[in-house]
C-alpha cells in the first residue's frame, strides 16, 4: 500500500470519526464526510465499498488506537495497578464530561444506534469492547497479585465494571451531568478494595 493511499484512507477515517462521534452514524452522510475530508467521492469508494464497511473500519480503527492507549496506561510502572485503573476511570469521567466530540467512546455513542442496523458494525463494537474488558481484567489481576486490589474473579469484575461505566455514561448523556459517573467511581473504588458501600 502506498504511503499516500494509507494517509488518505486514515484521513477519511479520522474525519469521519470526528463527525460521527458528535452526530451519530445515521446523521452523517457520505457527502458530509467527503466535504470535511476534502476528498472526491471516487476516493471514498476506492477504500470502502459502502458506508457500512466504512463504519466497520472506523470502529476497528478506533479500537486499535484505544487498545494502544489503554495498554500504555495499564502496563506503565506509575503507581500500583489499582492507581492505574482508577486513573483510567477518572479519564473516562473527564472525557465524558467534556462537550467536545473528540475522544468520545464509540461504544457509548454507537451501540444502540447501529446494533440493529449492521451486524458487521455490531460485531466490531462487541469485539472492541471485549478487548477493553480483557485489558481491564489483566490490570485487575496484576493488582490482585501485588495486593493493591481485592477481588475474587478479575474477569467477572472487569465485565461488571465495564458494563456499569457504559451504562452510567449513557445515563449521563440523558441527564446532562456526571452524577452517575461519580457514583460509579465510588462503587468502583469500594469493589476493588472489597469494602462495604454505605
Amino acid at each position: 500500500m502506498k504511503i499516500e493511499t494509507k494517509d488518505t484512507r486514515q484521513h477519511i477515517l479520522d474525519t469521519g470519526y470526528q463527525l460521527i462521534a458528535g452526530q451519530g452514524f445515521s446523521n452523517v452522510g457520505l457527502s458530509q464526510i467527503l466535504k470535511h475530508a476534502d476528498v472526491p467521492k471516487g476516493s471514498f469508494y476506492h477504500y470502502f465499498k459502502s458506508k457500512e464497511q466504512f463504519g466497520e473500519a472506523l470502529i476497528n480503527d478506533y479500537f486499535d488506537d484505544y487498545q494502544l492507549r489503554i495498554d500504555e496506561r495499564f502496563n506503565s510502572n506509575d503507581g500500583s495497578a489499582y492507581d492505574r485503573l482508577m486513573g483510567y476511570w477518572q479519564c473516562w469521567i473527564d472525557v465524558h464530561s467534556e462537550s467536545s466530540a473528540l475522544q468520545k467512546c464509540l461504544v457509548v455513542k454507537l451501540s444502540a444506534e447501529v446494533s440493529d442496523l449492521s451486524e458487521p458494525m455490531r460485531l466490531a463494537l462487541l469485539n472492541g469492547a471485549t478487548q477493553i474488558i480483557g485489558a481491564i481484567s489483566r490490570c485487575i489481576d496484576d493488582g490482585v497479585k501485588e495486593g493493591s486490589i481485592s477481588v475474587k474473579n478479575a474477569d467477572e469484575t472487569a465485565e461488571l465494571l465495564y458494563n456499569l461505566w457504559v451504562g452510567a455514561s449513557l445515563m449521563s448523556k440523558l441527564r446532562k451531568n456526571s452524577d452517575g459517573l461519580d457514583r460509579v467511581m465510588l462503587f468502583t473504588r469500594s469493589l476493588l478494595k472489597n469494602e462495604i458501600i454505605d
